[in-house]
């Protein structure tokens, strides 16, 4: 990187009853240039997802780190279930580098008492809840296959967090991770991007659990990470702003019907890097 290096969000956690990100690549949407990036916009907006989110819940900040700039995406490394902390393994060195932050680890082991369960020293894949969807409600994972996650890097993770089930599955060529194309909402309702799952048997079976709740995102959807949305609390799904005004009638009438409020922030500087308001929030059990 020339130049000084840029404004690097910090890593947020919210917690349930964070630089260009070199590693990260398109869904459908467009791939910005590096001048569609701005740094100074995306770190502001950042502080503004930590204020609203602390409306809602106790959030958590770490420092950020100009040689971790992904670390606004903490959720592919580390994840949580009651009384354990997973550290997933990254497929991109640049993302690699976070799985040490020491600072974290012992917020988790030494602040929480969390049980630590370490995968990321082994060689198999696994971005943790970017690649794993889990339903915790039901105990359940649903597991996109790709360069990010394999099939022993989704049984990892399934034994890490104590799932009952998990799904895997192949997503659409050029898909990263699970979290843009599927979320799962307080165990009730989901939001489903067809074209970013490969097998089409998939979107039935996912479609057919989680009915008459399902949000069958358009491409204009998809494209705008609707996909990449999250239950704060049981009556509130948060999205960015793009994502938000993307949504058509018929999806917020479904997400209204779910017993959802959807809240937004603008995250577009945010979005210009490849992720959003998901990809934004590790989640404390």
């Amino acid at each position: 990187m020339r130049g000084p290096p840029p404004r690097v969000p910090p890593s947020s956690w919210h917690r349930t009853a964070s630089g260009w990100p070199s590693s990260r690549r398109p869904t459908t949407a467009t791939w910005p240039r590096a001048g569609d990036f701005d740094p100074d916009a995306a770190s502001r907006q950042h502080r503004e997802l930590h204020h609203a989110f602390a409306g809602v819940l106790p959030i958590v900040c770490f420092a950020g780190d100009p040689e971790t700039p992904d670390a606004l995406f903490p959720n592919n490394v580390f994840a949580t279930a009651p009384g354990r902390y997973v550290v997933g393994r990254m497929r991109h060195p640049v993302r690699q580098r976070e799985a040490g932050r020491g600072d974290i680890r012992r917020f988790f082991s030494d602040v929480l008492g969390y049980r630590e369960y370490d995968l990321s020293t082994q060689p198999h894949a696994c971005e943790l809840t970017g690649a794993l969807v889990v339903d915790r409600a039901r105990g359940l994972g649903f597991a996109g296959l790709s360069e990010r996650c394999d099939e022993e890097g989704a049984r990892l993770m399934h034994e890490a967090l104590g799932l009952r089930a998990t799904l895997m599955f192949e997503l659409a060529p050029g898909e990263y991770h699970t979290n843009v194309v599927l979320a799962v909402l307080a165990g009730r309702a989901a939001v489903v991007c067809p074209a970013g799952i490969a097998d089409p048997a998939v979107v039935d079976a996912i479609t057919t659990l989680y009915a008459p709740h399902v949000v069958t995102a358009c491409p204009r959807e998809h494209a705008a990470f609707a996909g990449n949305c999250i239950a704060l609390t049981p009556e509130t799904v948060w999205m960015s702003a793009g994502a938000d005004r993307a949504l058509s009638a018929a999806s917020r009438a479904t997400l209204v019907a779910a017993g959802f409020q959807v809240r937004s922030v603008e995250i577009d500087a945010i979005e210009a890097g490849g992720g959003s308001l998901r990809c934004c929030v590790g989640e404390i059990y």
